[in-house]
């Protein structure tokens, strides 16, 4: 039932509108009333009504006043002013403002009660299309949208002024505006799995769980960071960022322990800032913990006080209190199987940081190398490349041997790792291109289905849907959603130009089971509507 509030000062007319008119047959409540606008206003403010019915001469506050007053705040809420004067200038200031209807005195109950029902029409029209539009730029969403992350990219590397931030966010349709901000990372891939692993119905679910949460609520913005790693933006009142972050680690935790208990997950979390001009430094802080679950496998929840608690190092430079565990070839294994590039760096950085009291012991220094030197060379048997392959393009190995810098640690750990995730990325590369031509035979056979997804397409070529979901994206550059868009509008119009079904049917025939969303979705993507598309065929 839509809420109507009505304002009028005259009681005797009030009263006979609010006593008469058959609100609930109409679909109305009525919500509330007042004698003028300043009383109105506060009330408006708390019932937040659909309608709003004014009259346009009171004292304090006017209709034209409090209707200005409204618009300004409730966009959305529909305006109806009465009124004794047939004076143009009214109706001119009426129809800048924004109000829906203008309507003389006296008022009868008939053309009332036609106004409300013409109001009620256009709000339910208004909000199936808004409904539409939830749902395509959620389809969009889900998927992976690229200018999202070129966005967070320039934000979180600095590149963009509070201002272009902003006028950015409002382009791409995101609201920045809170008083308090932090960054997120959460794992969409077991730890140490291939990136191209077997589709897992368990795996599939965690995912679909996971961005169903991030996707309904405004205080988190979400976007892929890379093909294992999901980045939600909290942003919300500094009271409340506490529980946000709560709620973002515990939908983790609950999505993996309902759906794949035997798969570990992760998430870091930065400190929250209240400005979007330090959004770097807490991405820089983050990503530094993020590097953590290799070092801490067994550490699932990754923040400023649950890794300095963990790694706090001590003055004592000699080798009797090294945990071993930082030490286990294991570590490395993992990152080489799943790390990205880019994490490399940080990763080192904070491997190196683990193990700082023992850095001084030479002996402990040639461990690592050849430790990591021994687990490359396994890493890329396991590519078949051979170790001349591995090794030759490298020109750190000479450090092996003689006394070294951290700097020197640094330096080779990194060419290292860099050079068994290239090997990695040219392996999978050719997989990655034989898989996707799977996926696009089986859409291009199957695009009419109405319920094709992600999850079935992934299923049928046995590859996880996120990896496909990436590798769809950075390949064909477009999102899956796009590409199957694409598809079925492409057909539309076949049907549209050579025949003559009815949009349902057209609807129907291209996989859309609902054909208002057919035709808003054709009318989004093909800039005109079906029908007007077929009148313009020869």
């Amino acid at each position: 039932m839509l809420r109507v509030f009505l304002v009028e000062d005259e009681s005797i007319i009030r009263e006979t509108l609010r006593d008469t008119v058959p609100w609930a047959q109409c679909g109305y409540t009525f919500a509330g009333e007042a004698g003028d606008g300043e009383m109105a206003l506060p009330l408006i403010r708390q019932v937040k009504p659909d309608v709003l019915i004014t009259d346009i001469r009171m004292p304090f506050m006017d209709g034209l006043a409090l209707s200005e007053l409204v618009r300004r705040e409730f966009p959305e809420m529909k305006i109806v002013i009465i009124s004794g004067y047939d004076d143009f200038e009214y109706a001119r200031q009426a129809i800048s403002i924004g109000v829906d209807r203008y309507l003389l005195k006296p008022i009868t109950k008939n053309a009332l009660i036609g106004v409300l029902e013409e109001i009620k029409e256009k709000i339910e029209g208004e909000q199936v299309s808004r409904s539409y539009l939830t749902q395509f730029h959620r389809e969009a969403e889900e998927y992976e949208q690229y200018t999202r992350r070129s966005f967070f990219e320039r934000i979180v590397a600095g590149q963009l002024s509070v201002q272009q931030i902003y006028e950015t966010a409002g382009k791409l349709d995101i609201d920045l505006r809170a008083q308090c901000y932090t960054i997120a990372l959460f794992s969409v891939l077991p730890q140490g799995s291939a990136s191209a692993e077997g589709y897992s119905e368990p795996g599939a679910r965690v995912r679909d769980a996971l961005l169903e949460h991030f996707l309904k609520y405004p205080e988190y913005v979400l976007l892929r960071w890379n093909l294992s790693t999901y980045a939600v933006l909290l942003k919300g009142e500094s009271s409340r960022m506490e529980d946000l972050i709560r709620r973002c680690v515990d939908t983790v935790r609950r999505s993996y322990e309902a759906h794949a208990p035997e798969q570990s997950w992760y998430v870091a979390v930065g400190r929250p800032t209240q400005r979007l001009s330090t959004l770097p430094a807490c991405f820089e802080e983050v990503s530094r913990l993020w590097a953590y679950r290799y070092i801490l496998p067994r550490q699932h929840i990754l923040t400023a006080d649950t890794v300095s608690f963990l790694t706090g190092t001590g003055s004592d430079s000699s080798l009797d209190h090294l945990d071993a565990g930082k030490v286990d070839p294991a570590i490395l294994l993992d990152v080489m199987r799943s790390a990205g590039a880019s994490e490399i760096p940080r990763f080192v950085d904070e491997y190196l940081h683990s193990v700082e009291e023992a850095l001084s012991s030479k002996p402990f220094c040639q461990y690592l190398m050849l430790d990591l030197r021994f687990a490359a060379c396994r890493f890329a048997a396991s590519l078949s490349v051979g170790q001349g392959e591995l090794l030759a393009p490298l020109d750190c190995l000479g450090m092996v041997g003689r006394s070294v810098t951290a700097e020197d640690l640094r330096t080779y750990f990194t060419a290292l790792l860099l050079r068994t995730v290239e090997l990695r990325d040219q392996a999978s590369s050719s997989q990655c291109r034989s898989l996707l031509r799977q996926a696009l035979a089986y859409i291009g056979s199957h695009f009419t289905d109405e319920t094709l997804s992600l999850n079935q397409v992934a299923r049928e070529v046995n590859i996880s849907a996120n990896y496909l979901s990436a590798v769809f994206s950075q390949e064909v550059g477009e999102t899956f959603t796009e590409y199957v868009t694409g598809k079925r509008m492409e057909r539309a119009r076949e049907l549209l130009r050579t025949t003559d079904k009815r949009s349902g049917e057209v609807a129907a025939a291209v996989g859309y089971k609902d054909p208002h969303y057919y035709s808003f979705l054709f009318k989004k993507t093909q800039g005109c509507t079906p029908r007007d598309y077929r009148g313009k065929r020869p």
